[in-house]
This record gives structure tokens, sequence and C-alpha cells, in this order.
């Protein structure tokens, strides 16, 4: 394709820069849509149809994206002069930065008007400003103009290339375009520049892209050679006048949804555009609900969820159809048992030899499954590890954009601390990184937990491994161990949630431990296995350890792509309630939510409690009730029996069969219009509940309740039977029979 013209005019001549970026670009989209195609493998069939949907579709989004692209360019041809610089004295000069600033000032101002955006979120408009300083100090048809329009060229190529590698890196971890998580990384840039580093040979990555951008523009240097016959500053603003409106009428008509037309969402990422998706995703940050989502009737959400949440061991106690306060009630006394919760970095249900994994990679919590109650059909709320933690702390369903741990106005909320807290229990949430990042350290420590991080770690420690997200999880163990060891010695219980990290990328861990390479999921997986295994044969010397309960799950999977936009499969978590003095072992084959495991491991204690919680204690719940909600940012899923009710932005919804194994779903024919309004109570409810600081605890949730008389009937599937008294066998080696998927 030429890209000259047949009757040049001055305005062409000076745009020839601007074909050349639009051709540089369409052509590294095409060449980044091949390789992900390429990556994706067999999650997209070779069809015809779906190749014409995601490369024409593409094209259109990359057109779209282009219009935001280009703007440094057009400026460019927009504000440098032709023939001599328009700012040649100190008097412009001051003029010229004058307006700048005014124009800034500006910007700010609307931005607050609107968003209420404060300076530190604006700063970014300072690098426009600094870019626009020099421009009318140049000349076009200078050599100072030419010898900056090369720079441009090649700054601007080599940010489209770093891009479209960066996004086959991040189509390798999560198998999408960029998305939400992209923006939520930006924000801790240590961890996630470090964390690349420490993955991936990115000096020599960058030096190939350095290397490849300066190879495309030498071979296309004869197109950047725009010379102007004469251009006049309006006829130049005219164009960029033109290329305003086009931006507004981008933004305003084309929204990141519109690539969703297919059944398989790997055709439907293959069709977007990495860039704009990015700043979709950041727009959609924080999702209002009420405005995005299809709602009920106040009062008849409120009432669905009551009638949702009342279970045999629960009574309201209050008429007020807005409260969901609840009187938790059990027989006989409490137990005070001391209690760890473990939530593993990404450790996915099918990485067990027990749900069928062959690699065996996980022979000490195979073999723990024979020693606990273990929960076959658990699964996460989203993710993420800040969906996690929000679930095993709160238990409520997932908020829409931002985890509550990010959201302002988080604090003093009814959690799972605040609970053991009344009954005299040390509460602490212990991580091996540093816990600034997604903001854990501020919101556990205002939720009921003392805050252990990196920085508690003595510095006599011995640290066998550390990377950037944090050190190995056995140090990590050393730290809670010791922190355990400290507040029994006070004659307290304690609760610690512990959060893990070496199964994370770049997958590195201690030397020796296991017969897995560094550097691969298949060593860290096993690795993680090995230190739980080492943690509790730690802990099984303490004195504390018989009355003990241990209970470890998921914070999530660790994919999270399929075929369909809620790939079931990459939802499905193990969870552990190890207490062998105390819990017979037992398979629970039944459906647990994330959100069910704080009032299930209550109801194991055998507490007698206020709660707001939206989960199920599943031994007090009547079989069929059962419910999960597997969720991503924005697509907010239900599930119940066989059926996935996912409701998205604009009002829209989908009802779907899913395959437990595959992740595959097929559209449902006849919706269920009674699932529908579950789905859209709990979501409506539960974000009303914390817009309106309603999730917050209250002095009345100390409130004392008293427990079910010794003679009362015990409610429907109740607790595992206390085991009986003995020594604590150690976990053992060997992997036990496979266990059924769903």
């Amino acid at each position: 394709m030429s890209l000259t013209f047949q009757t040049p005019s001055p305005l062409r001549q000076r745009l020839r820069p601007l074909v050349w970026l639009a051709v540089s670009y369409l052509l590294i989209g095409v060449a980044t849509r091949i390789a992900l195609l390429v990556m994706t493998g067999s999650g997209v069939a070779p069809k015809p149809l779906h190749w014409l949907y995601a490369f024409g579709a593409g094209a259109l989004f990359d057109l779209a994206t282009f219009v935001y692209v280009a703007w440094p360019m057009v400026l460019f041809l927009w504000l440098v002069p032709t023939h001599r610089p328009a700012v040649r004295n100190a008097g412009r000069w001051l003029a010229w930065i004058a307006a700048l600033l005014g124009g800034f000032a500006l910007c700010w101002g609307v931005l607050h008007w609107i968003w209420q955006a404060s300076l530190h979120e604006v700063w970014p408009l300072a690098i426009v400003v600094l870019y626009l300083l020099p421009l009318p100090a140049l000349a076009y048809n200078r050599r100072s103009g030419r010898a900056y329009l090369l720079g441009l060229s090649l700054a601007l190529l080599f940010g489209l290339l770093f891009v479209a590698a960066s996004e086959l890196v991040f189509w390798e971890e999560f198998g999408v375009r960029f998305n939400f998580i992209a923006v939520d990384y930006l924000v801790y840039t240590t961890e996630v520049i470090g964390n690349i580093r420490e993955s991936y040979p990115i000096g020599t990555w960058l030096a190939l892209l350095a290397a490849l951008t300066v190879l495309l523009v030498w071979l296309s240097r004869r197109y950047l050679r725009g010379n102007d016959g004469g251009t006049g500053f309006g006829q130049r603003s005219m164009l960029a006048l033109a290329w305003l409106v086009l931006t507004v009428a981008v933004t305003a008509g084309v929204t990141g949804d519109m690539k969703e037309r297919t059944s398989n969402n790997y055709v439907n990422e293959l069709a977007g555009n990495g860039i704009f998706q990015f700043f979709a995703a950041f727009r959609s940050g924080h999702l209002d609900y009420a405005k995005f989502y299809r709602t009920l009737p106040e009062a008849e959400a409120y009432a669905r969820v009551r009638t949702l949440l009342k279970t045999p061991d629960a009574t309201y106690v209050s008429d007020d159809p807005r409260d969901l306060t609840r009187a938790i009630r059990h027989p006989g006394p409490e137990q005070h048992l001391n209690v760890v919760l473990i939530s593993v970095e990404s450790l996915s249900a099918d990485y067990l030899g027990v749900f069928g994994n062959r690699e065996k990679l996980t022979p000490q919590l195979d073999a723990l499954s024979d020693q606990s109650l273990f929960f076959e059909n658990t699964y996460a709320n989203g993710t993420r590890t800040v969906r996690g933690l929000e679930a095993l702390s709160l238990s409520i369903p997932p908020t829409p954009g931002d985890s509550v741990l990010k959201m302002q106005n988080n604090e003093n909320l009814f959690s799972l601390a605040s609970i053991f807290n009344d009954r005299g229990y040390a509460s602490e949430f212990v991580y091996g990184g540093y816990g600034y990042f997604d903001n854990m350290n501020y919101f556990f420590s205002h939720n009921g937990y003392a805050a252990v991080d990196r920085k508690d770690i003595p510095k006599s420690a011995t640290i066998h491994h550390e990377n950037v997200w944090g050190v190995a999880d056995e140090d990590l163990y050393t730290l809670a161990l010791g922190q355990m060891d400290a507040i029994h010695a006070q004659g307290k219980p304690f609760f610690l949630h512990i959060m893990t990290t070496s199964n994370h990328r770049p997958y590195t861990f201690p030397e020796g431990r296991v017969a897995f390479p560094q550097g691969s999921r298949a060593g860290a997986v096993a690795y993680t296995d090995w230190s739980i295994g080492d943690f509790l044969k730690r802990a099984s010397a303490k004195p504390y350890f018989r009355d003990t309960v241990f209970v470890i799950t998921a914070d999530h999977d660790a994919a999270s792509a399929g075929k369909a936009s809620i790939p079931i499969n990459r939802y499905h978590i193990p969870l552990w309630i190890y207490a062998p003095a105390h819990f017979k072992p037992q398979k629970v084959e039944r459906l647990t939510a994330q959100i069910d495991i704080p009032p299930t491991l209550l109801g194991l204690l055998n507490f007698s409690y206020r709660s707001r919680f939206f989960g199920y204690d599943v031994f007090q719940l009547e079989p069929g009730r059962e419910r999960a909600f597997p969720a991503t940012y924005e697509k907010l899923g239900y599930l119940r029996g066989n059926v996935l009710t996912a409701l998205e932005p604009q009002q829209k919804l989908e009802q779907l069969t899913p395959n437990f194994v595959t992740g595959d779903a097929a559209a449902v024919k006849t919706v269920d219009q009674s699932l529908v309004d579950d789905a859209v109570a709990y979501y409506q409810v539960a974000a009303n509940l914390f817009k309106h600081g309603e999730l917050a605890r209250r002095k009345d949730d100390s409130t004392p309740v008293s427990p079910l008389p010794a003679t009362d009937p015990t409610p429907a599937g109740s607790a595992a039977a206390p085991a009986d008294s003995g020594p604590v066998a150690a976990p053992a080696t060997s992997a036990p029979t496979p266990a059924r998927l769903p």
C-alpha cells in the first residue's frame, strides 16, 4: 500500500506521519491477534467465522483506539509552525507557559467538578503540559522539527510494541486482554515491576524491542519525511478540532462490551483492543450497582434476601425489613478453640491429586483430605486475592468494580474477627509481603485484626528465600508460629488469618524442598504443599495444637480465563477444616460458597452469636438451598444447582448451564426468573448496605445470644461429631483415591 497522495496538498503532506502511525498501529494489532490466537490453542476452534469476527471487529476496535493513541502526533502536527518557531522571546515563552498552566487548572477544575478528582489523581496531566511545552519553539520544515518528529515516532512505535508484548504476557497469565487487573496493578508499581523483573528477562526484551523499533522506523523512514508547503495555524486547527470531535464521538459511542457478540469469550477478547479495554476498565473501577445493573423494588429485594438468609439455626432480631441481623443459636457451650485460617495464593482444586491431578504436586494436602472435614465443591468469589480476603473476613457477595478492601469507608465493618474478639480472642492478619499492597493492612487493622507483615519479621530471623511478593511460605509460617506462641503465652485464644505468597509468579522458593524446577507453577504448587505440611508438623509440637482448628483454602484459582465469561471450573477451590481431636474426618459434597466458610467455622465451634453475614453454615442448611457467587470485576455470578446466572452492566443478563469440568457454558432455553430475582436481590442488597454504611459493626452486635437448650433437637444437617480423644497423627505422604468432580 502506497502512502503517497495523487494530488499533494500542504495539509496532506503534513499528515504523512499520522498515516504512517495509523498503518503501523493496525499492523501491530493484526500481529498481536495472531500471536494471541496461537497462544489460545484449542480455546478457539478453527472456524472461519470466529477468525473473521476476531480480526474484523478487532480492526474496528483498533481504529477506535487509534483516535486516542494518535493524540501526541496530532498535537505535534497542529502546534508546530511550518517555517519559523512561534515562540522566540521571553514574553511569548511566558504567555505560552501561562496558557499551559491555565489549561491544566481548567482541566483539573472540570474533572473535580464532574468526578471530585483530587490533584493527586490528575497529576498525569502534567505530562501533557511538559510534552506541549517545546512544540511552538520548533519548525516543521527545519531540522529541529524533523528531529523532534523522528524522536516522537520512535517513542510512539516503541510504546506500541511494548504494549503489544505486555499483552502477550498478560494473556499468558490471565487469558484476556488488559482489564481491571491491569488497572489495579498499576497502583503497586514496586511489586508489579519487581515481579516482571524476577519473572522475565526484561532487560533483554526491552533491548530487542528498542532494536526492532529502530529497524522499523529506518525501513519506513521515507513516509516520515513529510514537507509542509505552507499550512496555516487556522487550517491545522480545523484538523485538531475534527480529531477532538472524533474522540468525543468514540468515547460516547463505543464501549468495551460491544465486542461481546459470540458465545466464546476468547473470541470476544481477541476482537477487543488492550489499550481500549484498559481505559474502559479504568472508567468502570467504581461501579454503582443501582446505576449499572438490574434492580428490584427495594422493599422486594430486602424481603427476598431476608427469606434467602433464614436458616434453621437463625432468628431475625428485628422486624425492620432492612435489618439482616440474625441470632445464630446452637445447643450447648461454645468451644473457644484457637483458629488458624490459611488462604493460599492461587491454589486451584485441579492441582490436587484428590481431584484427579496425576503430577503428584500435593502429597501433604492429599493426605490431609482423609484427616479433615474436606469440602469437595467449594467455589471462590472472584479471581483476585482481595476477593478471597473479602469473602473470608466479611462473608458478603462480591461488589462490582473494586473490592471492599480497596473502597473508601471500609472501616469498622461486621467481620469474622469481631465475633472472635467479643470472646476474648486475639485476632491477627499475617502476610509474608508488605501489607500496603491491595490496602490489606489498612483494611484488616480497621476491622478487628492486628496487621502483621514482612516488616514485623525480626532482623535476626533466618529468611530461606524471598522475592518481590514476600518471604517464602515456610518463613511466613515461622512468623505466624511466633505470633501464636506469644498470644498463647498471654493465656488468650487466637484467631490468625494467614495469607501466603509463594504460589505466585515468579514461582521461586528455597532450594532443595521439592523435586520440581524453580520458576515453574508446578514447583510453586509443590513447595506450597510442602510448606503447609512442614507448618502442621511444627505446629503439632506446640502445647496448643490439640485445641487449634486449621482452616485451609485458596484465595482464588490460579487461572481465570475460559470460553465462557464466567468459566466455573476456574472458581473451584479446595477447603480443609483440620482439627482431628475435635472433628471427625468427613467428605462434604455439598456446594459451598467461599462466603460460607466463616459461618460454617463458627458453627463447628458451636458459637451462638449475632450475624449479618450473607454466608450459610452449610451443616445447618436444608439440602437444595446451596449457592455460590463466582464473579469477575463487572460480571456478577449466582450459581444455584446447575444454573449460573450472570448479571452485567447496562442491565444485561445471561443465564447458563455450566460444565463444571471444562468451564464451558450453554445458554438455558428458558430463563428461570426466580433465580434471576434471587441473584439481583443478593447483589443489590449487599451493595446498598455497604453504600449506606449498614455493613458497619454496631454496639449491639456484641449482645450475648443464649444457646439452644441441650434438649432441643439439633437443626437440620448438624455439624460433624467430635472425634474420639487420642494422639494426633502428622499428615501422611500417600494420596488417597481421587474424589469425584461435580
